[in-house]
Order: C-alpha cells, then sequence, then structure tokens
C-alpha cells in the first residue's frame, strides 16, 4: 500500500456560501460521510481543510491505496469531485513525521 494526496479546490462561485443550495450542501455532506468512514477503517489519515473563504482556500486529503490508478478511481469517486463541487488533483504523497496521540 502506498500514500497519496488529493488537493481540493471547491468551485470558485461557491466561495460565498449564500450561493450554496441544498443540492451543494448534501454533496459535500456526502463527501464528508465517506472520508470520516474511510478514515474510520483506516483508508483515510488525515482530510481536512484551511478556514479562509477566499480564492486560495483549499482542502486535501491524504490516504493508502494500493495503485496509481486505484488512487485515482478513489478521488474521482468522492462524492464531492464526481458531483463537480470540487475539482482535485492526485499526488503520490510520503508521510516523514507524524506526531503521535
Amino acid at each position: 500500500m502506498k500514500e497519496y494526496l488529493y488537493y481540493l479546490k471547491l468551485r470558485s462561485d461557491l466561495l460565498d456560501e449564500k450561493a450554496w443550495t441544498q443540492k451543494e450542501e448534501k454533496i459535500v455532506q456526502d463527501h464528508f460521510e465517506r472520508l470520516k468512514k474511510d478514515t474510520d477503517a483506516g483508508k483515510v489519515i488525515l482530510a481536512g481543510r484551511t478556514l479562509n473563504n477566499d480564492a486560495s482556500q483549499f482542502g486535501i486529503v491524504i490516504f493508502i491505496e494500493g495503485s496509481w490508478d486505484s488512487a485515482t478511481k478513489y478521488m474521482e469517486e468522492d462524492p464531492a469531485v464526481k458531483e463537480g463541487v470540487m475539482t482535485a488533483t492526485l499526488f503520490p504523497y510520503r508521510i516523514a513525521l507524524m506526531r503521535s496521540h
């Protein structure tokens, strides 16, 4: 198993929270629930986002997968990516240091 990271960018028209509809809210909730389930299962190592609400905001997901192709598929099946609420870019990744709990 290898580590991968995908970098997420919110669609620019959704930077203003007033532009969100129930559809986008549901998609992002599905995105969160999938990441939570996969974190609990040990697949996702870390997921989060910056807290600024301008165009520089981004999110990341660090996860493990068996190959580049399966990592690409996992990223593309993220509900937020699949439904076009966010764009994503995949990178091979290696954690060098991590705080233990």
